[in-house]
């Protein structure tokens, strides 16, 4: 695909969770266009080692920069915990919003002492989730869950059916058990299981979710020099089209034809391709 030079805002996860950054993005900047890129075709992220979780972020970015993008979101907890500060330090010209565990609210706000974080097993493992954990989680107990079945089910939004709701109560257990009272989404898949975990814990226990945070974010590092595009937003996946297709539809209400990402991998390095 040819280059592009419009400006515009390059948001990109490992598939859809990062869509719940973007509908906060399209509330806060209404007229700023987004490129929306799923690697779906790699999901999970979370399992992956670090070093080929930077490999797909760095093509990724190139790409996003070669569409136009100003400035560039990495919607995935798992892709910011292995990629962002060494992107940051690759490209230094453009400003990166990355996501980390939403510990620090939460730890202001907890009542019981206890705060709960679902996260992906890259996120737990990284620096970015301990220097998180070092800085703001001081006199305050964190029950850390590795959830990455959460993940698949946000995919397939098979969290009401019976086998999804048993994945969801027996990960939520040790939160709800531990005392909880506030359980960080650390992970842009799970506030779309929201309603689903919200009726496990109950209506005592907050769920914190980082994506308004991010969008408002992204506004304050848009250059000011910068006109947004004229264009619509536009939408990538490495995965089945027509799937995701229905995704958007049903969870951000968007009606658009999205584009396939196609990968071709070198003995040095990823390169993206899209058509």
């Amino acid at each position: 695909m040819a280059a592009q030079t419009a400006n515009i805002i390059g948001v990109f996860d490992s598939g859809i969770g990062g869509l719940s950054v973007l509908r906060e993005i399209h509330h806060v900047l209404p007229a700023h266009p987004t490129l929306y890129v799923a690697d779906q075709g790699h999901l999970p992220y979370g399992s992956r080692p670090q070093t080929e979780i930077l490999a797909f972020s760095d093509a990724i970015t190139r790409y996003l920069l070669e569409q136009g993008a100003r400035v560039i979101v990495i919607a995935c907890h798992t892709a910011s915990a292995a990629a962002l500060y060494t992107l940051r330090e690759r490209y230094p010209h453009i400003p990166f919003v990355g996501m980390e565990p939403a510990v620090k609210p939460a730890a202001e706000r907890t009542r019981s002492g206890v705060v709960g974080v679902l996260s992906t097993e890259a996120t737990a493992r990284g620096a970015l989730y301990k220097r998180v954990l070092q800085r703001y989680a001081r006199g305050v107990r964190v029950i850390t869950q590795v959830a990455p079945d959460l993940v698949r089910i946000a995919e397939e939004q098979s969290q009401h059916t019976p086998a999804g709701r048993a994945v969801l109560e027996r990960t939520l257990r040790p939160l709800i058990e531990g005392g909880a009272d506030e359980i960080v989404l650390g992970c842009t898949h799970f506030p779309f299981l929201a309603d689903a975990i919200q009726e496990i814990v109950g209506a005592n226990v907050a769920l914190v979710n980082p994506g308004p945070a991010v969008a408002r974010q992204t506004a304050r590092l848009w250059p000011v020099a910068e006109q947004p595009a004229a264009i619509p937003n536009r939408y990538v996946t490495s995965g089945d089209l027509p799937a995701f297709q229905r995704i958007l539809t049903t969870l951000i209400g968007v009606h658009a034809q999205p584009a396939a990402l196609k990968w071709q991998a070198s003995n040095t390095a990823f390169t993206v391709e899209v058509g």
